[in-house]
């Protein structure tokens, strides 16, 4: 196997990760990303607010776990790429009306990508992460294959879609097979320092999960608020008609329904967001629903870009349930998508996963409905 690069973030599954590996007699080493942590946030009491995940509490707890194993371990300083690669895209996209997942770029363009890199430099072959996904290498297809989590309630391969053949090639993930109970399991029975450290759920440059002030602090800090952030505007319905007013159409998301201040007889949601006349469109239940989208910069891994139209099941969210689909590929890296039922709040900007099966044909992000 030779050297082994575990990606540590301070949690219980990384941690596990590393401990099976150790105990397996793979020769490893520790890296840590430094991503975020010195522009955390002040809440009001004028104290940094608690990060999520990537804090220097979480460096520290992948350290002593390195030391428990005695492996190597090394801090790497990504601020820079993180912040060109992860925070100013998920900026961006706010800003021009998308909901972005701005783990996607951080598992793609830092974890397999930058710790490939490094783990090279550091004679590794391999980097294996706390992701609850499997690998393999097909020899009819000659391609590596994405599969999901064997506990599906845990599964991540929708964060992993953009990975490329090189990459796959170069990953490794010990916790595919196994639900958490488990991997809590060997944690504690290796008496790691993590076994019953809670989850981070949120993101984790954002540690009070306020996207909004994020973004306008963000804006604030790089001297160019006024001239980005979106200005106030109308709320509409699907006719045009006036209902309302809003502070900023960052300020909203395909699909919510709370926070738009508007009184109707039945529940309104965001069907649309117009970032071009700073309109904010709502609409009843079934305005919400779509049957088809289009996608963008997909990437085809269990398989080549389709010449044909393809049955999968397409996954639109992380949280959603999967849905039977038609994907063609169109010019332009892109993929139009037909499912057979209506879906709930397709929105720009989110990805979408396809599947056969357990394994991911590929996957893009939403442009359009």
């Amino acid at each position: 196997m030779g050297l082994v690069a575990v990606a540590m973030s301070g949690g219980v599954d990384s941690s596990t990760t590393a401990a099976l590996l150790a105990e397996s007699g793979a020769e490893c080493v520790g890296l840590s990303m430094q991503l975020w942590n010195q522009r955390r946030r002040l809440g009001p009491d004028g104290e940094p607010l608690e990060s999520r995940c990537c804090s220097l509490d979480d460096l520290y707890d992948a350290r002593r776990v390195a030391e428990q194993l005695g492996m190597p371990f090394y801090v790497v300083n990504l601020e820079a790429a993180f912040e060109q690669a992860v925070v100013a895209p998920f900026v961006d996209a706010y800003l021009s009306g998308e909901t972005p997942i701005p783990c996607v770029s951080c598992n793609t363009k830092l974890k397999f990508a930058q710790l490939v890199t490094l783990a090279r430099n550091f004679g590794a072959s391999r980097v294996a992460t706390g992701h609850y996904a499997r690998v393999r290498f097909d020899e009819a297809r000659d391609r590596f294959v994405l599969s999901r989590a064997v506990h599906r309630e845990k599964d991540q391969t929708y964060f992993l879609f953009e990975m490329t053949q090189q990459q796959l090639g170069f990953a490794m993930f010990p916790l595919g097979e196994m639900s958490k109970a488990e991997v809590r399991d060997v944690a504690r029975r290796a008496g790691l320092a993590t076994a019953d450290k809670p989850e981070s759920q949120e993101i984790c440059f954002i540690p009070d999960n306020d996207y909004r002030k994020f973004i306008e602090d963000y804006l604030d800090e790089q001297g160019t608020r006024e001239a980005r952030l979106p200005s106030s505007g109308d709320i509409v319905d699907t006719s045009g008609n006036v209902l309302g007013s809003h502070d900023g159409t960052h300020r909203f998301t395909v699909g919510q329904r709370k926070g738009m201040g508007l009184v109707a007889p039945e529940p309104l949601y965001v069907v649309q967001i117009q970032r071009a006349t700073g309109r904010v469109v709502a609409g009843k239940y079934d305005e919400l629903l779509g049957t088809q989208l289009v996608a963008r910069d997909v990437n085809w891994l269990a398989i080549a870009e389709p010449d044909a139209p393809v049955r999968c099941a397409a996954r639109i969210r992380y949280r959603a349930d999967d849905a039977a689909a038609t994907v063609e590929a169109l010019p332009g890296n892109r993929a139009r998508v037909v499912f057979d039922a209506p879906q709930r709040a397709i929105t720009p900007g989110q990805a979408v996963v396809f599947y056969d099966g357990d394994d991911v044909l590929g996957g893009g992000w939403i442009e359009a409905r």
